[in-house]
């Protein structure tokens, strides 16, 4: 049986629920919802940008602790509390594919988030090696 690997990167925040940020099984690796907190654990609130920026780069950090990068991850699913935040979400999120090449993506407006402050959260999938 392939062991799984739960991957917490030692500069990022630890969230205080019962999750894993990333599970690695084989070349596999499954990253859970991720919000925008930085390493000292507090959110970017108010400022969409701010929030997704920091969301990108704490999924970045995920994936280069696994040994992969934005260009490995093969689906994405982005949830947006504002539908008025997907310009500005796609604007960030291409600027992470300077060659064009995106992976499959489902992109939802949802009510609400875990926090009242979250304005959004990014999971994704990615092939590692």
């Amino acid at each position: 049986m392939t062991p799984l690997e739960h991957i917490q990167p030692a500069d990022q925040f630890k969230v205080q629920a019962p999750l894993s940020p990333a599970v690695k099984c084989g070349n596999l690796l499954w990253i859970s919802g991720i919000p925008a907190y930085d390493a000292e654990g507090r959110l970017a609130v108010g400022d969409f940008t701010a929030q997704m920026n920091q969301v990108m780069a704490n999924i970045t950090g995920i994936l280069k602790e696994a040994g992969g990068d934005w260009s490995r991850v093969t689906k994405v699913n982005v949830f947006l509390t504002r539908r008025e935040d997907f310009e500005e979400m796609n604007r960030i999120y291409a600027a992470h594919f300077p060659d064009g090449k995106y992976p499959a993506r489902t992109t939802c407006i949802v009510y609400s988030l875990p926090r009242p402050n979250f304005l959004l959260e990014i999971e994704c999938v990615a092939v590692l090696g």
